[in-house]
């Protein structure tokens, strides 16, 4: 699987990478169709609360999944889209497999 990350009006830590990298690869276990995964790290001006998005793209063979969630941490946002992720990722799986 091909994962590309891009952070927008900020520089990722290596740390964040990591996390990204380790929550998105945990999905391959779902689907063995991933073929490449763009993640999108964004803060949202103004400063508010939830002001961190993050945006998980995953093109699979038969299709794709999109998962765009809104938090405190960049590390809650994309826990969130793993987890809608994980469940797109099923579904394809369900309707391929009838």
């Amino acid at each position: 699987m091909e994962l590309r990350i891009q952070s927008i009006n900020f520089e990722a830590t290596e740390q964040l990478k990591t996390f990204v990298e380790k929550k998105i690869k945990k999905l391959e276990k779902f689907s063995d169709n991933i073929i490449q995964t763009e993640v999108l790290l964004k803060v949202i001006k103004p400063e508010t609360a939830k002001n961190k998005e993050a945006s998980v793209k995953i093109n699979l063979k038969n299709g794709e999944a999109f998962a765009s969630k809104v938090a405190d941490t960049f590390e809650e946002a994309i826990d969130l889209c793993a987890e809608a992720l994980e469940k797109q990722i099923l579904k394809t799986k369900e309707k391929k497999d009838r």
